[in-house]
């Protein structure tokens, strides 16, 4: 057993690195305020098509469960602070050669702001979560919400920031890319100062509450973790309960636009921003109550519901239906790390919940191009967008199903 002074030491140290997990995920998460970028990335390279705008976006978050796994694993063996600093040198990269893309070569911003963003995001975001939560493993979704609301709070943050450096580097389908450059400061510098205050605990460390929580939960290896059924559902729930979040994440602005409210559209990606964050914080925090699965299932009946109301609203209740379905979708990101956690415990948690993220990154491209073909199609009439939100409702269903087999084998086992 550790010394008092030895233990208040450890303690400023679990601090420091909750603190600089915030910062990270604040500053990365710039990269999900894609739709402040869609329409003039749409229209100065890609021709109009949104579809193909969107794909950009999809890759990011695909590309960020594909990352976390890839993470997970070097940070087991070698650091947490050596994958952060790594993630943030990617993630810059990526940025600072998508502001040199043009008509020309348009396919590059899919490789630089999306394989490139996403991979090194990945890298960043499931070690943030692990490590937060090896602090305060008694407190999972509580942690764990406070960490991911980061994220989006960074769109809270940063998009009146990024609107006018859009305007001050020439405005729409000009500004955008010189913007990317910007950013890729901003990461770089972000991610290597967090970077030096990320550690795990160290042995012995956990105390109390903390040691019970980390000893009630088996920790399967990333290996028996995919022999699990539980895996599949839980990976195949995330999949479908994420569609109709990101595509108002990444539609918000063209649909406040079409909507007539041009002049207010900023306002639709401010709201699903900020309570997006918010979300994750407050679902993180009631899941610790009421059990994690019980909440998704709260958070993927409301998704459900509210995804077949894009066509009812109009004039400013638009903005409500946009916070609302991110408040929920913010809960279902902020309750899977966790749901990760209790399924298959805390010592492979970076790597696991990469692989359970996968699910997140196919959900990201089949949304987006369900979304974007829609888009298209509803160029001049924004209500035949419709067809979009209502497949996201029937898939926020399904989700329903699977995790109702997750809860019934849990409770077989117990």
């Amino acid at each position: 057993m550790e010394n008092p002074k030895e233990v208040k030491v450890h303690r400023k140290q679990g601090v420091y690195a909750i603190v600089a997990a915030i910062a990270i995920q604040l500053t990365v998460g710039i990269a999900y305020i894609w739709s402040v970028f869609q329409t003039g990335v749409a229209n100065s390279i890609f021709g109009g098509d949104n579809a193909a705008a969107g794909l950009t976006f999809s890759l990011l978050l695909a590309m960020l469960a594909i990352g976390s796994v890839i993470g997970g694993k070097l940070a087991a063996r070698f650091s947490i602070r050596f994958v952060v600093f790594i993630g943030g040198l990617i993630l810059a990269a990526g940025f600072f050669l998508a502001s040199f893309v043009t008509e020309n070569i348009s396919w590059l911003l899919w490789l630089t702001y999306g394989v490139m963003g996403g991979f090194g995001m990945g890298f960043t975001y499931s070690t943030t979560i692990a490590c937060a939560q090896k602090w305060y493993p008694h407190k999972k979704g509580l942690v764990t919400g406070i960490i991911v609301s980061a994220i989006g709070a960074g769109g809270v943050v940063f998009t009146p920031i990024v609107e006018k450096l859009i305007d001050a580097f020439g405005g729409r389908e000009v500004g955008e890319f010189k913007t990317f450059m910007v950013l890729s400061a901003v990461f770089l510098v972000t991610c290597t100062i967090g970077s030096l205050f990320m550690a795990a605990p160290p042995d012995g460390y956990m105390t109390g509450k903390a040691a019970v929580a980390v000893k009630e939960v088996k920790s399967y290896s990333t290996t028996e973790m995919l022999k699990t059924p539980q895996f599949y559902f839980a990976t195949g729930t995330l999949l479908l309960a994420c569609m109709g979040g990101l595509m108002m994440i990444g539609f918000a602005k063209p649909i406040a636009e079409a909507k007539d409210l041009a002049a207010t559209a900023t306002i639709g990606v401010l709201a699903i921003s900020m309570t997006n964050s918010l979300g994750r914080l407050i679902w993180g925090l009631v899941s610790d109550k009421l059990g994690r699965i019980n909440t998704i299932l709260v958070l993927l009946l409301g998704t459900a519901a509210l995804s077949l109301f894009v066509n009812a609203v109009s004039g400013y209740w638009v903005f409500v239906l946009i916070a609302l379905v991110g408040f929920f979708y913010g809960g279902i990101i902020g309750t899977f790390p966790s749901l990760t956690a209790d399924l298959f415990g805390p010592k492979h948690m970076a790597a696991n919940y990469g692989f359970v993220l996968l699910g997140f990154g196919g959900g990201a491209i089949i949304s987006s191009q369900i979304a974007g073909h829609y888009k298209n199609v509803a160029a001049a009439d924004i209500n035949l967008m419709f067809p979009a939100f209502v497949i996201a409702s029937c898939c926020a269903a399904a989700g329903i199903a699977l995790m109702l087999l997750v809860k019934k084998m849990i409770e077989k086992n117990a």
